[in-house]
């Protein structure tokens, strides 16, 4: 008779004792609370409660989280409307504190970085965030690491995924650079004209000093005409022939249009 009712109870409470063991993964840790009061951590491995709800607790993940930021629609400072999506990583440095301190630390966390990446596109202009994409990165991830601090919530990484323009916008600056690739070539070929009028100048006057280097040009010219298969070839004449062709019918102009002296009686 005593054997019936102690083994039975004697069950109940090994099944009681062992109702409270409790295994925390090696990434993981326990926040555990005495009657409502917090009494620290658990964990990793295997762990004791006390059971029939005496001691409770709340299982918090140290792995990296990652938040995606959903894109959202911004106006710059220079009144131009974007979209720009952002991830974000973070990683919890105190159990104690993501628990006890903020109700649900990853919807807290993204609306943070929500609220601070649109506050802080606000505060710069379009060409600002086009090519500054990294450091206002940079800027976003200081402001929702020290919004989560107090949290025990450590921000390791933000990044800008995306910058979405208006069509309107994408057309202008198309053109604008269009523009200024237009102007970059212009400027390369007024800079080679000028290099190859310095070398024509320097040439000429080479020429100038030695006349029959420019026979020997004249002569290097018929030849690469003639080599080109042409069915006319172009003779060249010295310069000198053409300047004595003039002299000669300036002259011939002057006589024509002397006055003629009358005849003597």
């Amino acid at each position: 008779m005593f054997w019936e009712i102690f083994v039975p109870i004697v069950l109940t409470i090994v099944g009681i004792l062992l109702s409270g063991l409790r295994i925390a993964n090696e990434y993981e840790r326990a926040v555990v609370f005495t009657l409502g009061r917090l009494r620290g951590l658990k964990g990793p491995g295997l762990y004791w409660l006390i059971p029939l709800g005496i001691q409770t607790q709340r299982k918090v993940d140290l792995r990296t989280n990652t938040v995606d930021v959903e894109r959202q629609e911004t106006i710059t400072k220079d009144s131009v409307t974007i979209k720009v999506n952002a991830v974000l990583w973070f990683k919890i440095m105190d159990p104690v504190k993501s628990v006890v301190e903020v109700a649900n630390y990853y919807a807290a966390t993204y609306q943070i970085a929500l609220t601070s990446m649109r506050n802080i596109i606000g505060q710069h202009d379009l060409d600002e965030i086009l090519r500054e994409r990294d450091q206002i990165s940079k800027i976003l991830q200081d402001v929702v690491d020290k919004a989560t601090d107090p949290w025990g919530i450590k921000v390791e990484m933000v990044e800008m995924k995306d910058v979405e323009l208006p069509e309107g916008m994408q057309r202008a600056m198309a053109q604008e650079a269009q523009a200024v690739r237009e102007k970059r070539a212009r400027l390369i070929k007024a800079d080679a004209e000028f290099e190859a009028s310095k070398k024509l100048t320097e040439a000429s006057a080479l020429m100038a000093a030695n006349p029959m280097s420019l026979e020997l040009r004249r002569m290097q010219m018929i030849t690469e005409v003639g080599a080109e298969q042409n069915t006319t070839t172009i003779v060249m004449m010295p310069s000198e022939f053409v300047t004595l062709a003039e002299s000669m019918a300036n002259m011939f102009k002057a006589k024509a249009a002397a006055p003629t002296q009358p005849a003597a009686d």
